[in-house]
């Protein structure tokens, strides 16, 4: 009883309070792998949580600083900064502005993440419900594709092209960082068969990503992030070949996957069509002259942009110019290019800016132990190739995707390098 006395009454609350915040956390883990409405509650109970447990909770006792030496948060709070000052200067409405303030604010998630996540059990329970969410997402696109009905799925492409909850283009990127992720931390699944379902899993996965969705992005990101995990699984002298692996994967699939070569044959054509008459009614051509207005907007404003939000605005002025019958696109729109995007509401200096907060994230990935090392920079490798064909942060549902599975997987490496240091004994430590 005396001891039970000396214990802090902050500590017994925070320890009744646990399940709840490790509720969340899981909630938060699988809503992006489900649908829209569910990230945003989760979303905003995350949010909640975090703020309670930085108004309310005491350190632990544990000497556990999650955030201790990580250059994720300060480059995320560099990133929220840079946005925000850039209002002072913004040629966009006040709404598009602060609505594309908001979107980026999805950035918090990461931090939430790593901050609400205290020891390797809650990063399990964590891992786990994100990755049965990801299981149900994965077998409901297998089910609409042989015709099986699902009541649960939300798309409107789930009958044409199986998609579940968001369209084939955002499915086919997550299906294919979930592989890796299953591939790379296939040792942590529990139970005897746990390893060998965690391969089932990721190749369940990469072949709905390859067979069943259209997605192009998806089929780039799932042959960058197997091209780098055989390279890994190479002898050293040999990881050469990761050059030519993607262009070997990209050529296999050609030939064994309809999917692909339509895909890739079509890719061709549409910029082919562009390159002669300017067609811009295409997928490809489409972004090739979002594309090319997105430059000449950087080239007019390279050094401080136009400021956030502006997009919209700076295309329509564009677009205005050459077409006065040009009829303008809404606010909040994007180049479907991320790189981009920074460039033109930050100038270059946004475009370093984005490029430094990958840095930083990968930086923080080297302090991991290999297998926790290789899952998140898998989904750092997938997030940078993603950018380059669509706005993968600024877009919905894809970027909650992104900011919440980064945030689970760096809280993961940290927790398992924390537990390490713990129980270490001390004659190691010091050496």
């Amino acid at each position: 009883m005396a001891l039970t006395h000396q214990v802090p009454r902050a500590t017994i609350l925070l320890k009744k309070n646990i399940n709840f915040r490790l509720a969340i956390i899981c909630i938060a883990a699988a809503s992006v792998g489900l649908s829209m409405a569910i990230i945003s509650i989760a979303k905003f109970l995350l949010l909640i949580c975090g703020l309670a447990t930085l108004l309310f909770a005491r350190r632990t006792s544990d000497g556990y600083k999650p955030l201790a030496g990580a250059c994720t948060p300060t480059a995320v709070l560099l990133v929220i900064s840079a946005f925000t000052i850039s209002l002072f200067w913004s040629v966009a409405p006040q709404a598009d502005a602060l609505g594309s303030i908001a979107k980026y604010g999805k950035l918090i998630s990461i931090l939430l993440m790593m901050t609400l996540i205290r020891d390797q059990r809650e990063a399990m329970y964590a891992l786990g419900a994100f990755a049965l969410a990801q299981v149900v997402l994965v077998t409901s696109s297998w089910a609409l594709f042989a015709h099986l009905p699902v009541p649960w799925a939300s798309s409107n492409m789930a009958i044409t092209q199986y998609a579940v909850f968001s369209s084939y283009l955002d499915q086919g990127i997550i299906s294919a960082v979930f592989a890796a992720i299953c591939w790379h931390l296939r040792f942590l699944a529990p139970g005897r068969y746990g390893k060998h379902l965690a391969v089932f899993a990721a190749l369940l996965s990469i072949g709905n990503v390859f067979f069943v969705l259209n997605g192009r992005s998806g089929h780039v990101v799932a042959i960058a992030l197997l091209s780098i995990a055989i390279m890994w699984e190479l002898p050293k002298r040999y990881r050469a070949v990761v050059v030519l692996l993607p262009f070997l994967l990209a050529l296999v699939l050609f030939f064994s996957s309809a999917k692909v070569r339509d895909r890739l044959s079509m890719v061709k054509s549409e910029v082919q069509s562009y390159s002669t008459q300017k067609e811009s009614t295409t997928s490809s051509g489409i972004r090739l002259n979002l594309w090319r207005r997105a430059i000449q907007t950087i080239a007019q404003h390279p050094l401080a942009g136009s400021g956030v939000g502006s997009w919209s605005t700076e295309y329509n002025r564009l677009e205005r110019e050459q077409n006065p019958a040009h009829v303008d696109i809404q606010g909040n729109g994007n180049p479907h290019q991320e790189y981009l995007l920074w460039g033109v509401q930050l100038g270059i200096p946004g475009i370093l800016i984005f490029l430094a907060l990958l840095l930083s994230i990968l930086r923080d990935t080297m302090r991991m132990e290999t297998p926790h090392a290789r899952a998140a920079q898998s989904a750092l490798l997938a997030l940078a190739v993603a950018c380059l064909f669509n706005a993968s942060i600024y877009d919905a549902q894809i970027g909650d995707f992104f900011c919440v599975l980064i945030g689970l997987l760096l809280a993961l490496g940290f927790s398992k390098a924390a537990h390490q240091a713990t129980f270490m004994p001390q004659h190691e430590q010091a050496t």
